[in-house]
């Protein structure tokens, strides 16, 4: 059989080729290339998706959150707590203006930020919360947003991976001060290429980020701060504003999809599922399973042609470029523990009952009493 991808954007490509084409065409006809009338409406219906008053395109998910941390006040020396187990871009973002990202564990079952280890991690140099909505899970942030109240915090909202999450019936990036979104490829939303925006609910906020995104310009030639060239271009925007019409559609499917995974897999011993909290509407940017001997039951997968991926292997505070960046030698457990054992199962709109039945069958043949060993010894080549 053809191999079963990890995603696979290739269909839904075709589903929209006859709306998606004439708009790129559109826009090279027009040669008006950034912050033209796609970008704008782009904005406006992201904002009212998100149920928050502003959004502001910019050129990644990384720069979101950048310029988010530096509309909110924070600055070079200042410490913003995160969690270990993201994509190395949530901390990198904080270093990139300066700040001291300082990183604490995750909870074990939902794999996002444990807020009972908020408040013995913050310092009189702490400006700035980052709970990654990890997975498409929302963090819990009813008591990261209590400890940023009493203790004068703001709370950036790193939705990179959850477009259309809820929390308690509210959208994700409407909660914290600003959030930021990615809109790489393969995204619940993603563009055709790089492309980024920064939610809020707050007026000076959005102005500080339009004028940051933008060489510091609030006018042509007139640079009242030191900004960046993050403007999100017009091709990538006339392609998001196209999906985005589809986006609930496409969530919608994918719960569809864990559920049926969850259906297939939920009684077989040696694996742990996603644990979809009361609390939230999970949108399954991946779908998360947890196993001992996690590397070979990848290579059978592999060899059942089924693609997987791991995100993510190598912890923020195990990554070399941390190494100038670590104010601790604070210890992460819980992250340790998920980058040896998480596996992603291929997960998207399009996927179908009948992969989901392969692929649940084959991690099944796995765990079978005694085939793990002889899987590992065919697929290792290991001895007795």
């Amino acid at each position: 059989m053809d191999t079963i991808a990890l995603v696979d954007l290739k269909e839904q490509f075709e589903g929209l080729r006859e709306e998606i084409i004439p708009e790129i065409v559109s826009v090279l006809s027009d040669m008006k290339l950034f912050l033209g009338k796609n970008v704008f409406c782009l904005e406006n219906d992201f904002a009212d998706f998100c149920q928050a008053r502003y959004a502001v395109g910019v050129g990644s998910g990384t720069d979101a959150l950048a310029l988010s941390l530096r509309a909110c006040g924070v600055r070079p020396g200042d410490e913003v707590i995160t969690v270990a187990n993201s994509f190395f871009g949530t901390a990198e973002a904080i270093a990139l203006v300066g700040a001291i990202p300082v990183l604490i564990d995750i909870d074990p079952r939902t794999y996002n930020m444990d807020p009972a280890q908020i408040e013995g991690a913050i310092t009189s140099a702490t400006k700035a919360i980052i709970p990654v909505h990890l997975y498409g899970q929302p963090a819990d942030m009813d008591p990261i947003l209590e400890i940023s109240r009493r203790h004068g915090l703001a709370v950036i909202e790193d939705a990179c991976q959850a477009h259309g999450a809820e929390y308690k019936g509210r959208r994700v990036g409407s909660l914290g001060k600003a959030a930021a979104f990615s809109f790489y490829y393969s995204k619940n939303l993603g563009a055709y290429g790089e492309a980024g925006m920064v939610i809020t609910n707050d007026r000076v906020v959005a102005k500080q980020v339009r004028a940051l995104r933008d060489h510091g310009s609030s006018s042509k030639y007139r640079h009242s701060i030191m900004g960046v060239n993050s403007r999100l271009d017009e091709l990538q925007a006339a392609v998001l504003w196209v999906k985005l019409r589809y986006l609930e559609d496409w969530n919608e499917r994918r719960r569809r999809c864990a559920q049926e995974y969850n259906r297939q897999l939920a009684d077989i011993p040696g694996l742990l599922l996603p644990a979809e909290q009361p609390y939230a509407r999970h949108v399954y940017h991946l779908y998360v399973i947890r196993v001992r001997r996690r590397d070979v039951l990848r290579k059978w997968l592999s060899q059942q042609a089924v693609q997987t991926g791991i995100h993510y292997p190598i912890p923020i505070h195990r990554q070399e470029a941390w190494r100038g960046l670590a104010t601790s030698q604070a210890s992460f457990p819980n992250t340790e523990a998920a980058a040896r054992e998480i596996l992603s199962l291929p997960m998207y709109p399009e996927l179908r009952p009948s992969d989901i039945t392969h692929i649940s069958n084959a991690i099944r043949a796995f765990l079978q009493p005694g085939r793990e060993r002889q899987v590992q010894q065919l697929s290792l080549g290991s001895g007795p």
